[in-house]
């Protein structure tokens, strides 16, 4: 039985050495250790815009229906748009939210209650505020944070600094952040007061 000569190309074929392949893992290594990280936290950054979006849809709409029953007057109070919003239960308990970037710690109880959303994020408010309780020139507001990931943050900041978003609901309907208040309607203004993720 005769056999055929093995070609001369592929006997000058070689493969990787191992060293040439722990070299080639150890540089995908350290590329990944820079580029993972970044990726994930710009996955997370629009996962919190997402939600972000979402909530300040919620309390624009929560308005919009309490103003169509009447109920929207000087002395409406946070509490009192929550019937209109989807969320899955209040919190009182005292756990702590995350803090803004100029504001501390907000803490879930009787008086400043959260409700637990659907998507896994955390709205706190004041409820000892109303429209008229505010000093504001250009109308009264009141104020929501929004954590959304609703991480307990007590003594540290764990889950990334700076997460709470502030919602900034006027007399008339109008919804912003703390970042983009009306001129000289409220403390506020530089988009520094709203955490680096968020964006209109």
């Amino acid at each position: 039985m005769n056999v055929a000569p093995t070609p001369k190309w592929l006997k000058l074929r070689k493969g990787f050495t191992l060293a040439e392949l722990l070299i080639c893992l150890a540089i995908i290594g350290v590329i990944a250790t820079f580029v993972i990280p970044k990726i994930m936290v710009g996955f997370q950054n629009q996962q919190n815009l997402s939600k972000a979006k979402e909530v300040a849809a919620m309390i624009t709409s929560a308005f919009q229906k309490a103003q169509m029953d009447g109920i929207i007057t000087g002395n409406t109070k946070p509490s009192d748009l929550t019937p209109y919003m989807n969320y899955v239960k209040y919190d009182t308990s005292g756990t702590v939210i995350d803090n803004t970037p100029t504001l501390s710690f907000s803490t879930c109880n009787s008086t400043s209650p959260c409700i637990i959303l659907h998507n896994g994020g955390v709205l706190w408010f004041a409820d000892n505020t109303t429209f008229t309780s505010s000093t504001v020139p250009l109308g009264g507001i009141i104020a929501f944070r929004f954590d959304p990931d609703y991480q307990n943050n007590t003594l540290s900041t764990a889950d990334g600094p700076l997460k709470v978003i502030q919602f900034i609901l006027y007399y008339d309907g109008f919804l912003t952040t703390r970042g983009l208040v009306r001129p000289g309607s409220w403390f506020g203004g530089p988009s520094t007061f709203d955490p680096s993720w968020f964006s209109f």
